[in-house]
């Protein structure tokens, strides 16, 4: 089992490979992620989950690029879903393609886009034979890393910390039964969970110590036209913050929308903005009409995890994107 305790290095810059599925708060995160000096960004994985994975793909690339990455690593994982998440949410990504910040960035991605399997592989063999386990952020289904680790188990000992937005404990879910029908929007299923509720479960089964950021957290941080107003500001000289605020605009008409993917993000530089975490065991709900339920199981036998439901600062939050977004590639 990889060595997964959940406690946060602070001794140098700890190696991460992001892994989500090219939403507007995702590449938020992987600005965030680009301009936290605690963090060596060494890849990204695009999961065919929440956004159209060639438009995904496409915007991912023009974003490296944007944030003066062109070099680093990108891959398309091969993970499939169990649950598809709705077009109209998926669609985001080609929104944002077409934001002025990344016009001038064309997409250097192929057709056939490179494996994320393989370039997962590739980077667990490094942490492994460099005795440097890799932290994996999360902020989609867990498929892309259970998968892989699957089929080749001995790779779990490259994986350090497991940082996953996921799951609803003490929240309602966030499926929408006039987006998906009421036949199988239950009411505690979180869209991260749901997409896979098997892999979920095998991840929260195989790894322990676990970082997890439920709803209970993220329903708490909304994109507020105060933050907004500060992105506007400082945009007028930071590139970082004119593109968090056009992206954020897009999602002026969907006032559901939360900072999922950067508050999970903002932890692996900032986790004394953070209430202490719940430890417990973690299970999902795999069939039937409540699949996706991720509920605490204490005394199951399973490994415990870290689940974050509150902040300890919440102004500290902001005020550390509003922080790290003041700047320019």
């Amino acid at each position: 089992m990889a060595n997964t305790t959940g406690r946060h290095e602070t001794a140098g810059q700890q190696p991460v490979v992001f892994i989500h599925d090219a939403a507007i708060d995702d590449f938020v995160a992987a600005l965030l992620l680009q301009a936290m000096p605690g963090v060596d960004l060494q890849g990204v994985v695009i999961a065919n989950a929440d956004c159209v994975p060639g438009p995904g793909m496409d915007v991912a690339s023009q974003v490296n690029q944007f944030m003066g990455r062109p070099d680093l690593p990108l891959g398309l994982s091969s993970a499939r879903g169990w649950n598809a998440f709705p077009w109209e949410y998926r669609e985001d990504c080609i929104a944002l393609a077409a934001i002025p910040s990344l016009a001038p960035f064309k997409s250097t991605v192929p057709d056939e886009p490179p494996s994320g399997d393989a370039l997962l592989i590739q980077l667990l063999e490094a942490a492994v034979a460099a005795s440097r386990p890799l932290t994996v952020l999360l902020t989609t289904g867990s498929t892309p890393l259970t998968q892989v680790i699957d089929a080749r188990p001995d790779l779990a000992a490259g994986v350090g910390n497991v940082v996953w937005m996921g799951g609803a404990l003490n929240v309602p879910g966030n499926l929408d039964p006039g987006t998906i029908g009421k036949e199988v929007a239950n009411a505690h299923a979180e869209w991260n969970v749901f997409w896979d509720p098997f892999a979920a479960d095998s991840m929260l089964a195989r790894f322990g110590g676990v970082a997890v950021f439920p709803l209970d957290i993220s329903d708490n941080e909304p994109i507020s036209a105060e933050f907004m107003a500060q992105l506007e500001a400082q945009g007028a000289q930071h590139s970082f913050s004119q593109f968090a605020w056009e992206a954020y605009g897009l999602t002026a008409s969907q006032p559901y929308y939360r900072m999922w993917d950067v508050t999970t993000a903002v932890w692996l530089g900032a986790p004394q903005l953070y209430a202490a975490p719940q430890r417990t065991a973690l299970q999902v709900q795999q069939w039937g009409f409540e699949q996706g339920w991720m509920t605490a199981s204490p005394g199951s036998g399973r490994p415990e995890q870290d689940v974050y439901l509150s902040m300890a600062d919440q102004t500290g939050f902001y005020d550390y994107v509003a922080e790290q977004l003041a700047r320019s590639a």
